[in-house]
């Protein structure tokens, strides 16, 4: 595993306020308010950007193919380089491993890494058959030909590891398990004043809550939201011009499993009980930044949580315990925000939303004012190393990890 050239730090960020609808604002109109407020945070101007790097899930969103072009211009980046990366859920994380490469490789030293997305609008309006698009278009991320047409929804899918696990390890993770990560993130919300869904919740309303595919009930599945989000990458000698507070990417790994899910587990059958791709990746990004005990060594996570149980085999697909003991971090108050290792004490995108292509960049900005010691009423005591988890597509076909460290 080859080395980056350069370090690279984290010196600004920010995001939109998530919401079910921004009814007066467009897509790049979000953008513009998310880097706007980035810049501001990193003291610097549009002028010291050399690239951009942006995050959009998909064209249908947004109603325009290339938004990213568009956006690119609304920020005034006129000539100067931009590209967009689109890898589903883990879109903000793929955009910031792109922006890593650039700054680690020595090409740019200041660079732009910015997410949106406008899902809401993504609506058929025709007089008589009026209805909300956004899961149809949802479901051309699964295979067309054979998947889709049997009725896959992104909550169809990942509900199948859960079960493949709950019947590998004696029924874990449990439904209450389950709904105390529901519970736990929408409270974490409460103290965010950015997030989409801020709520108290007891784990038996979350029991009785509509069952959206089992095992996932209503408020074991997150929101989509509109907002964006934006970050600003720069060298080790440009952060230490620039800020005496850089945030440090010390590591960062990424994978991409099969689409077909079916491939995945020809080796293995027992694999389909895990996510492989957060695994690798994972192992990766500690591997960079020398940690050898995630449990001891991360002293914080942000992590997807789409679906409560994903959040819960993420805690083991990140090392944080063994194989089929997820749901105990959750019952022993671990992974509280006054635990020993707490998560997503955002409210993740269960409490602060889900704004697909941006969403990595959400988490990765609320890692870094975590860092900082930014993170006001939801700030989690002596943070100094954090893990982002960034997943997407079919059953989590791509993962990003990224470990941040503040300085000394």
């Amino acid at each position: 595993m080859g080395k980056p050239m350069r370090k690279v730090a984290i010196i600004g960020g920010a995001t939109t306020r998530m919401k079910a609808r921004h009814i007066d604002q467009t897509y790049f109109e979000l953008a513009f308010e998310a880097v706007k407020e980035a810049l501001v945070h990193a003291r610097i101007g549009k002028e010291d950007i050399e690239s951009c790097v942006y995050g959009i899930y998909n064209d249908l969103f947004e109603r325009q193919f290339m938004p990213d072009f568009f956006v690119h211009d609304y920020l005034g980046m006129g000539l100067k380089p931009g590209v967009r990366v689109t890898t589903g859920g883990a879109t903000g994380g793929s955009a910031i491993r792109e922006g890593f490469c650039q700054v680690a490789s020595g090409l740019h030293d200041v660079v732009l890494v910015a997410g949106c997305e406008k899902c809401s609008d993504c609506f058929n309006y025709e007089v008589g058959k009026e209805s909300p698009e956004l899961l149809q278009v949802l479901r051309y991320a699964a295979d067309m030909t054979w998947e889709s047409p049997t009725g896959r929804t992104a909550a169809t899918v990942f509900a199948l590891p859960i079960i493949a696990h709950q019947a590998l390890y004696k029924g874990q993770p449990t439904e209450e398990q389950m709904a105390k990560v529901s519970v736990k993130n929408h409270g974490n919300a409460k103290r965010n004043p950015k997030a989409h869904s801020p709520m108290d919740l007891t784990v038996e309303r979350v029991l009785k809550s509509p069952m959206i595919c089992y095992p996932f009930k209503l408020y074991d599945n997150c929101l989509y939201s509109e907002g964006a989000a934006a970050l600003i990458l720069a060298s080790e000698e440009k952060a230490r011009e620039i800020t005496d507070k850089p945030v440090w990417i010390s590591g960062i790994g990424a994978s991409l499993d099969y689409a077909s899910m079916g491939n995945r587990y020809m080796d293995d059958p027992r694999a389909v009980a895990e996510f492989r791709s957060s695994i690798v990746a994972a192992d990766v990004a500690y591997k960079m930044a020398g940690v050898k005990n995630p449990r001891q060594e991360i002293h914080f996570a942000e992590l997807h949580d789409a679906f409560t149980g994903t959040e819960i085999m993420a805690y083991e697909d990140c090392g944080f315990c063994p194989k089929g003991e997820g749901g105990r971090l959750v019952d022993e108050g671990v992974v509280w925000v006054d635990g020993e290792l707490p998560v997503n004490p955002s409210g993740g995108l269960l409490g602060m939303g889900h704004p697909v292509g941006a969403t990595g960049i959400m988490q990765t900005v609320e890692a870094m004012l975590q860092l900082r010691e930014e993170a006001g009423e939801r700030q989690v005591r002596n943070a100094r190393r954090g893990l982002v988890q960034s997943i997407g597509a079919v059953a989590c076909a791509w993962t990003v990890a990224i470990v941040l460290e503040r300085e000394g």
